[in-house]
């Protein structure tokens, strides 16, 4: 427990940035799912303080996701009901709750630095530009929106060629002041200074725009409207406000099918979050992810109990709690105190906040994701680092987050393939000296798609070669690299080649997939060396 508050100073400042950012992006992924937006501050209130308190992460932050606003709209309109759709989402929590228990959480392992480092990048560019319209007060695409084709069958670069009909000076105003304000607290100047060092910048912006915002009332058709603030929802009906679950729908084969797709896409995404936060986390931590799968099950288990929508791990709270310095997990748990107390006392006051400030707050976040010198510095690491990281932000962009890093992932499993295939082995020796032997040894991953490099290198050699093949090293040999090489021998005598095996009496032959297992063990042994 004194640990939790042992960087409380840090803390506290950075969980009011992340809360005001999460509150607009719960209720826009509200809308966009098709649910009332009580649904995603739920969600929001029980992603901060319960999922918070019981995860292993010290920055990630979790609540309703952007990823999951299609399936979810999808899944209640193909159940029929909000309330049967929740004992969907209590499954799911069940699930992920044994995902854990089962050690799922090792997946996590699997996906290479280059794809996350893409991952965070095509994300950085998504805020920046899916936050320029609501910068120049063009609020009709929801907040929180990260995929390219919106629900509104616009895209993220058509929803930027309509800004010349929708352009609202009072907005471009509040978001050239508070942007100049969060430049400025990026200076050596305020850093410097030991007490303006102390107020967060994101936090000093909003409150700029606030007051710019109420200074509007003589700009006329120039100034904010209601739909360029905040819009919380009217909880006056109390406790009649929340859905409970429908359990009589329990039976029903389209319920768990359901249930069992939002675990799913639910623990891919907080497993690419909790990665992508380890990534950027200065001190390095490690999040124990079988941990952060059972904390987000018991997350979606509450939420559904009382009405919410399915809860993840988000890499944009995640990363505007990093960037405001936070520095523990308290940061998440009061960030979900927050959104409760604010919805209960005083929602007046959060519906005094402009989007465009909220906007410049987020142009930040993405800017810092998606900096050009990482750009520099991926390039930097060659083909095989820039080619999946350039492809996975791409597709994050032009698609969405998981089928953008689904095209990372099978571009960098392709030059493993391919790098593979051309070094199956270390040759030494030379064969224009016949009378000094020639050494082959293969690697510990021999599969089929080295038959051809191999058996192409044994082809060339000249006739009184002495060669030696050692798979000593070798762990998994494919049967079919085995099968040549015992064929190379009999034609090694008519050649007259002296070919020796050396390794091959003791070396087992897998009758599993040797492809599959060569290819996630050279990726765990890539990413542990990375």
């Amino acid at each position: 427990m004194n640990k939790l508050f042992s960087h409380w100073k840090k803390d506290l400042p950075a969980s009011l940035v992340v809360f005001l950012v999460a509150v607009p992006l719960c209720l826009g992924i509200s809308l966009a799912s098709g649910a009332d937006p009580i649904a995603g501050l739920i969600a929001g209130v029980i992603g901060g303080i319960v999922v918070g308190a019981t995860s292993g992460s010290q920055l990630g932050v979790s609540g309703p996701a952007a990823g999951l606003a299609a399936l979810v709209a999808a899944a209640i309109k193909d159940l029929g009901a909000y309330d049967i759709f929740l004992v969907a989402v209590v499954l799911a929590g069940v699930i992920q709750i044994l995902a854990g228990v089962l050690r799922a959480g090792v997946i996590a392992y699997f996906f290479p630095s280059s794809v996350i480092k893409g991952m965070l990048s095509g994300i950085g560019i998504i805020i920046i530009l899916k936050q320029i319209p609501h910068a120049f007060g063009y609020d009709k695409d929801f907040e929180g929106d990260e995929s390219f084709v919106q629900s509104d069958h616009e895209t993220t670069l058509s929803e930027l060629g309509r800004l010349s009909e929708y352009i609202t000076p009072g907005a471009v105003m509040i978001t050239l002041v508070c942007m100049a304000i969060l430049i400025a607290w990026e200076m050596a100047f305020v850093k410097r200074n030991k007490v303006l060092a102390q107020i967060p910048g994101p936090l000093l912006a909003v409150v700029a725009g606030i007051i710019l915002g109420g200074m509007q009332a003589g700009f006329g058709e120039h100034g904010l409207d209601a739909e360029h603030y905040v819009d919380l929802p009217d909880l006056s009906a109390g406790f009649a406000a929340f859905t409970l679950p429908d359990w009589s729908a329990l039976a029903r084969p389209a319920v768990w099918k359901i249930a069992f797709t939002i675990a799913l896409v639910a623990s891919l995404e907080t497993l690419l979050s909790v990665e992508a936060t380890d990534k950027l986390d200065p001190e390095k931590r490690i999040t124990p992810t079988d941990k952060e799968l059972r904390a987000q099950g018991i997350g979606n288990i509450l939420s559904g109990l009382i009405g919410g929508l399915p809860i993840t791990q988000v890499i944009v709270r995640s990363s505007a709690n990093l960037q405001s310095g936070a520095k523990t997990r308290l940061s998440a748990i009061i960030h979900g105190v927050w959104i409760l107390l604010c919805v209960l006392l005083i929602p007046h006051v959060m519906e005094m906040i402009p989007l465009a400030s909220l906007a410049a707050v987020l142009f930040m976040v993405g800017y810092k994701l998606a900096k050009p010198a990482l750009f520099k510095a991926m390039w930097s690491k060659g083909r095989t680092q820039f080619v999946p990281f350039i492809v996975t932000a791409i597709g994050v962009v032009f698609t969405d987050l998981l089928t953008g890093v689904m095209m990372g992932m099978a571009v960098g499993i392709f030059i493993l393939l391919r790098n593979s295939y051309l070094t199956p082995f270390h040759f030494d020796g030379d064969i224009t000296d016949p009378s000094k032997p020639i050494r082959i040894e293969l690697s510990e991953e021999v599969t089929f798609f080295n038959k051809a490099s191999i058996q192409r290198t044994l082809a060339a050699l000249p006739s009184g070669t002495y060669v030696v093949v050692d798979a000593s090293r070798t762990m998994n040999l494919d049967p079919d690299v085995r099968e040549i090489l015992e064929e190379e021998l009999v034609r090694a005598k008519e050649q007259g080649i002296r070919l020796e095996l050396i390794g091959f009496q003791d070396r087992p032959i897998k009758k599993t997939n040797v492809l599959i297992a060569g290819v996630l063990r050279s990726a765990e042994r890539a990413m542990r060396g990375k």
